[in-house]
């Protein structure tokens, strides 16, 4: 009685001991999830900084849109104006849909649905992802619900939240269909910066006319296309100081147009003001027709640039991004296109280069060089975008792996992709060149606008669904408003597809076809492994040799699998008859959130007994942590190893018939792990590790279940621990090898032609041209093993 006491009494004293790490390790964590969520709160309250970024966002996020005043009346009225009322007309709606569009929806209703900072269409999904199982490629797990930049919600069941969910849910193909609008929405933004630059720098360029009108086209074209080649050159100083070179010029620019925008006002005509009234946009449909109808394709690119915004919101926080546009480039577009419709009106016949006819000519050198600075600016917010989306493409699994730089230690969402850079200015120059007009290219820009703002509408009427939970009244207002404006502009800019507006449509369907195949041949490479993983019931009945000779070093065999053994591995053991004394199972995969913090970054499960010495680690990241500063992987890893024995060995002996199973908690994939594990019972820890601060923060998600050879000595759990670590340790000084798969796909004999080539041909190309997964991760070659094999599916 007395023993069975004494030993009541150490177990509780070893729980009350757990209780308390518990809680004081928790401690961290719940700061660094405070840290993580209130990122911009703590921006805001440094009201200077704010305003410095405010005005860095200028060169960076509002350049396409503040240069559209160069162009837009042009390609409006490309055939010249009939009445000069009709001006009027086109200054209303011009005037409604910067209103509407960049105002009301993008910077005060969509930038608040940033994930977490980040913004752009592939933002969008992730959101979805973590509200509803829209994800194609199945990895999900309950752990993952647990990290600290996650936050989803739970619906009511008779919610429309709750109906939306299971709607989308229910069939695959509401599922790739949602992905392929996301991947069109992305692709027209690609598009778009390519065709941003050439429009831009031509129409700037091409003011030399207004006072040099004998130099010829070629001349104005070889000077835009030696601008585009200065701008793409510069790209890899990095935004950060890209953005302080180019915001001045923009900031200068919006002055000066808002400035002769007031000049022109009231030196020409004061009665174009009349435009705020919306009847004059009646008057100029009924009186035109068909031709005012088509017109709106001009009127469209008064917004190029309004995608863009979007895309960079992971460059600036929302509030300095709002600053700036409520503040500064609002009012001067405002006074800009109101002062050119004041001279049109009465100079109907200079309605080409019509803002460079309406200078004085006192200022008129000064702001012409202004203008060509403001164009080359005009496609860094384009290009910035492109870099966004690419980077989160890449995490999602949605376009081969590309080389992603970070060129900012203050700003990690500022990146730059060289590969993608030299790719935009090819067919930015050769753009440029073909068309050798800013009507056509105009056309074209209007074209992949309007397509990328009726994709954000669709994916922002399910993000007040299933995230914000708006009353259905406003996802009405909301749905009603947006496809209104967009849905009119998008008939007219279809009218003019033969016009020019067929190249991004070109252009995306190439990116398109790069990113669903890519996203196709990643899914049938996981579902090929699911289907033909090994169970842990074959590894266990081995015993702890594995029937093989175990040789010092530690092997770290890389699978995209959070459960059951890869392929890979008994491919290699059933040729090579050896394998290392230690193996961990390696399991990189992206989550549908921006960042996974560095404390909860790794996930630790022993396979089988001690004597196995084998081990499952889920490495997880987010779409944004694509980051230099994890070529220490190795290192990390091997450092939450070691916190798990650690952590396994304060753990051991304690009893958990009052506490929830692990297999309780597991998904149905990761259920056989526990089902298969001797005992019936799996142990597996979430390690945290502060690496930064060199102290290691340890907090145990689970606790471990109750094991048939608990040891209740805390002497032989000690002697547990240093045996498990220094064996370990021994090991990995003997060498580490990495085995991934050199897997090739192939189609099956029995594959349709369509099949065959896009896994046989299109697949295999980019899978030759991407960066191998060994470089991301900095995995050296000279301890990398690729072990080869060919599925067929």
């Amino acid at each position: 009685m007395a023993s069975r006491m004494g030993t009541d009494e150490e177990m509780g004293q070893k729980k009350s001991n757990g209780w308390m790490l518990d809680q004081k390790l928790d401690q961290p964590m719940d700061e660094e999830a405070m840290r993580l969520k209130n990122t911009s709160t703590e921006k805001e309250i440094s009201t200077i900084l704010l305003l410095q970024l405010a005005f860095q966002s200028l060169g960076v996020v509002y350049g396409d849109l503040g240069t559209s005043p160069l162009y837009v009346y042009y390609n409006t009225f490309p055939r010249g104006i009939a009445e000069p009322e009709d001006v009027i007309g086109v200054l209303s709606l011009i005037i409604y849909s910067l209103t509407l569009v960049p105002l009301i929806k993008y910077v005060f209703i969509v930038s608040r649905a940033t994930d977490n900072g980040q913004g752009g269409t592939f933002a969008l999904y992730s959101l979805l992802c973590r509200h509803a199982k829209i994800k194609i490629i199945p990895n999900y797990d309950q752990s993952d619900e647990k990290l600290t930049t996650y936050n989803y919600h739970s619906y009511h069941e008779k919610s429309l939240a709750a109906k939306t969910k299971r709607w989308l849910e229910k069939y695959a193909y509401r599922k790739t269909a949602l992905l392929v609008l996301v991947l069109v929405g992305s692709c027209m933004v690609i598009g778009d910066g390519i065709l941003t630059p050439a429009i831009s720098v031509l129409s700037a360029v091409d003011g030399i006319n207004v006072t040099h009108p004998k130099l010829s086209k070629d001349m104005v074209l070889m000077i835009a296309v030696a601008l585009i080649i200065i701008l793409f050159s510069m790209q890899h100083y990095g935004t950060d100081k890209v953005g302080w070179l180019f915001s001045p010029i923009v900031f200068v620019w919006f002055l000066l147009i808002g400035g002769i925008g007031i000049y022109n006002i009231c030196k020409y005509e004061t009665s174009v003001l009349k435009a705020f009234s919306p009847v004059y946009i009646y008057r100029y449909f009924k009186r035109g027709g068909k031709d005012s109808w088509t017109s709106l394709g001009g009127v469209m690119l008064s917004l190029t640039g309004t995608e863009a915004l979007f895309a960079d919101l992971s460059l600036f926080p929302v509030p300095a991004i709002q600053i700036a546009f409520t503040v500064v480039v609002f009012p001067c577009l405002l006074l800009a296109y109101v002062g050119q419709a004041a001279y049109l009106v009465q100079n109907s016949d200079q309605v080409v280069g019509a803002f460079y006819h309406s200078i004085p000519d006192s200022i008129y050198f000064p702001v012409y060089v202004v203008a060509t600075l403001a164009a080359i600016v005009a496609s860094q917010a384009t290009i910035c975008a492109t870099f966004s989306l690419i980077k989160q493409a890449v995490a999602l699994g949605c376009f081969p792996r590309v080389k992603v730089i970070h060129t900012s230690k203050k700003f990690p969402n500022q990146i730059y992709i060289p590969d993608i850079n030299w790719i935009l200015m090819i067919l930015c120059i050769t753009v440029t060149t073909a068309f050798k007009s800013q009507y056509q290219i105009g056309n074209a820009s209007g074209a992949a606008v309007v397509i990328v703002m009726l994709v954000t509408t669709f994916l922002m009427i399910l993000i007040m669904l299933l995230v914000w939970r708006s009353h259905w009244m406003l996802i009405l207002i909301f749905t009603v408003l947006s496809l209104v404006v967009e849905l009119t502009y998008f008939s007219a800019v279809i009218l003019k597809v033969n016009q020019g507006g067929w190249v991004p449509l070109v252009i995306a369907t190439v990116f398109f076809i790069i990113m669903y195949v890519w996203h196709y041949g990643t899914v049938k490479h996981y579902e090929f492994e699911m289907h033909n993983k090994v169970p842990l019931a074959w590894i266990l009945r081995l015993g702890p040799s594995l029937g093989l000779v175990r040789v010092p070093g530690v092997g770290l065999v890389y699978s995209e699998l959070a459960s059951g053994v890869p392929n890979i591995f008994s491919h290699l053991i059933t040729n090579v008859p050896a394998i290392h004394s230690v193996v961990i199972f390696v399991c990189v995969k992206y989550l549908p959130v921006y960042t996974v913090p560095e404390g909860e970054r790794f996930l630790i499960k022993r396979i089988g007994t001690m004597d196995f010495h084998m081990f499952r680690c889920v490495v997880r990241y987010g779409y944004s942590d694509l980051r230099k500063k994890d070529d220490d992987f190795e290192n990390k890893l091997f450092d939450s190893l070691f916190m798990f024995f650690r952590l396994e060995s304060l753990m051991d002996g304690f009893s958990d018939s009052d506490e929830h199973s692990l297999c309780d908690q597991e998904t149905e994939g990761s259920r056989d792990d526990c089902l298969l594990n001797g005992n019936g019972n799996a142990p597996e820890f979430n390690v945290h590790s502060n690496i930064s601060s060199g102290d290691p923060i340890v907090l145990v998600d689970s606790p471990l279940p109750k094991n048939n050879t608990i040891m209740s000595s805390s002497q032989a759990s000690k002697h547990s621990e240093v045996n498990g670590l220094e064996f370990t340790k021994r090991c990995r000084d003997a060498g580490v090898v990495h085995l991934m798969g050199n897997t090739i796909l192939k189609a099956t004999s029995d594959s349709r032609f369509y099949k065959k080539i896009t896994i046989d041909y299109i697949y295999a190309f980019l899978r030759k041209i991407c960066r191998e997964k060994n470089v991301i991760l900095h995995i050296p070659y000279e301890s990398l093993l690729n072990v080869g094999q060919v599925y067929y599916v």
